[in-house]
């Protein structure tokens, strides 16, 4: 569980928080799992706890598809360690673990080697925005934002105050620049 969050997710991403949150779930799934293990419950009831809390989400921020994922990898973790029985060898249960953080690792460092970061910025020429205008709208944001820009999403139209909510996607190794790309410093409460 150490190596998966702490090892592979953070030194890329970065968010305190969902360290938290990822070693308190998988902490908490597993332990709750070995005790409802020694109850000997179905394998459907079992997945149907691993489901509830596969699809649990906090009302009070979005979280991102790949942190979704990795709060999936980690109750993942956290079930299979703790449903594992008498059936299941030690070596089967480590090489399940390991070919979780292997495959973890390798889609992360290995095939997905270009890292695209986001920025959300609120934008002034709506005129833009129209598909027919994508080049100019990509031009724009070049000069604007100094980031080479590989894909635009389109939020919430203000028309009122002729804005638009955007979501800036560009490849951090394209840059050849240290820009606003760059990580924050650590606060050092690790």
């Amino acid at each position: 569980l150490f190596v998966l969050i702490r090892v592979i997710y953070y030194p890329i991403h970065r968010k305190k928080d969902y360290l938290f949150t990822y070693f308190l779930f998988n902490i908490l799934i597993f332990f709750l799992c070995v005790l409802l293990n020694n109850v000997k419950l179905s394998i459907g009831f079992a997945f149907g706890l691993f489901a509830i809390f596969g699809v649990l989400r906090y009302r009070t921020e979005q979280i991102s598809i790949k942190d979704m994922t990795y709060l999936f990898a980690t109750i993942s973790v956290a079930v299979i360690n703790a449903l594992a029985s008498k059936k299941v060898s030690l070596a089967e249960l480590l090489f399940t673990d390991g070919m979780i953080l292997v495959m973890t690792y390798a889609l992360e460092h290995v095939w997905l080697t270009r890292h695209e970061a986001v920025k959300f910025l609120i934008y002034e020429r709506i005129d833009l925005i129209k598909p027919e205008n994508r080049v100019a709208l990509y031009e724009d944001l070049h000069q604007r934002l100094g980031v080479k820009t590989s894909r635009v999403e389109v939020g919430k139209i203000d028309l009122l105050k002729d804005t638009a909510e955007l979501k800036v996607f560009y490849f951090e190794v394209e840059q050849g620049h240290g820009s606003f790309t760059a990580s924050p410093a650590d606060d050092g409460d690790d």
